[in-house]
C-alpha cells in the first residue's frame, strides 16, 4: 500500500527534506544588549520559518537587508519587460544568491513575482522606461560610470569563458526568445556570448544570467569561508 505524502509547510520552496524549515521561538532570554536591534521581536516570540541562511534566523527584513548592504558586490543585473517573462522572477532570485548591486527592470513596471520566492525584499530592484534611461543611471554612478554589457548570440560578441569581465559591470539580458531588442543593443557599450555545443540556438534566459552572475563571482568575488555561503 502507497504510503501517503508527506504533508510539507506551506512556506517551504524544497520538494524534500524535513517537513519545516526554519527554527522555533527563541529559546530562553532574547538578546539584549549591542546588536540586539537586528532581531524581530515577532520572529523570536513565533519563530523564523523563512527561507533564509542561519547568519539571518530571526533578524528584521530591513537589518537583513543592510547587513547585505555593506557586503554587496560590483555587478548589477538588468533585464527587459516588454512580455511580462517569467524568467524575471528567477533572475532576481539568483541576484539575491550572487549579491548584486541592484537588478533594473527595463520598460513594463509590472514583472511576475513568483520565480523570485520573495528574494526582492532582500534585493534593491529598480525600474527604468527605457534602455536609454538605463545607460544613463548607469553612467552617472560615481567613478566613471558602470558599463553595460549585454548577453545575446551576437556576430563580434566577447566570449564569456576568456574575457575579462570588469569589476563594476551591468549584465543586460533580453526576453525568452527575442533575446535583446534593437534598442537595447545599441545602448550596449558591448556584448559577450555564453559557449553552446547543442542543437539550439540560445539557453534560457534566468540560466544565461546565472551563468554570467557566477562568472562574475568566479573572477572577482571573495570565496573565502566567512565571506560564502555554502550550505
Amino acid at each position: 500500500m502507497d504510503q501517503p505524502e508527506e504533508e510539507r509547510a506551506p512556506y517551504d520552496p524544497m520538494p524534500h527534506g524535513p517537513p519545516e524549515v526554519g527554527v522555533g521561538p527563541w529559546p530562553g532570554p532574547w538578546p539584549q544588549g549591542p546588536g540586539s536591534e537586528v532581531y524581530d521581536e515577532s520572529l523570536l516570540r513565533d519563530g523564523d520559518r523563512r527561507n533564509v541562511v542561519d547568519r539571518y534566523r530571526y533578524w528584521s527584513v530591513e537589518a537583513i537587508v543592510a547587513d547585505l548592504d555593506r557586503r554587496r558586490h560590483g555587478f548589477h543585473v538588468a533585464i527587459e519587460n516588454w512580455q511580462h517573462d517569467f524568467n524575471i522572477g528567477t533572475i532576481v532570485r539568483s541576484a539575491n544568491a550572487f549579491l548584486a548591486a541592484e537588478v533594473h527592470i527595463v520598460g513594463n513596471r509590472r514583472w511576475n513575482r513568483r520565480g523570485a520566492m520573495v528574494t526582492d525584499r532582500y534585493q534593491h530592484v529598480r525600474h527604468h522606461p527605457t534602455v536609454t534611461d538605463l545607460h544613463d543611471h548607469l553612467a552617472a554612478y560615481d567613478g566613471g560610470g558602470v558599463p553595460l554589457l549585454g548577453i545575446d548570440n551576437l556576430p563580434g560578441s566577447a566570449h564569456l569563458e576568456t574575457m575579462q569581465i570588469p569589476e563594476r559591470v551591468c549584465f543586460l539580458f533580453g526576453q525568452e526568445g527575442p533575446g535583446l531588442s534593437e534598442a537595447a543593443r545599441e545602448a550596449c557599450d558591448g556584448t559577450f556570448s555564453i559557449a553552446q555545443f547543442g542543437s539550439t540556438r540560445s539557453i534560457n534566459a534566468s540560466a544565461a544570467a546565472a551563468i554570467a552572475m557566477h562568472s562574475w563571482v568566479r573572477q572577482h568575488a571573495d570565496l573565502g569561508a566567512d565571506a560564502a555561503w555554502r550550505g
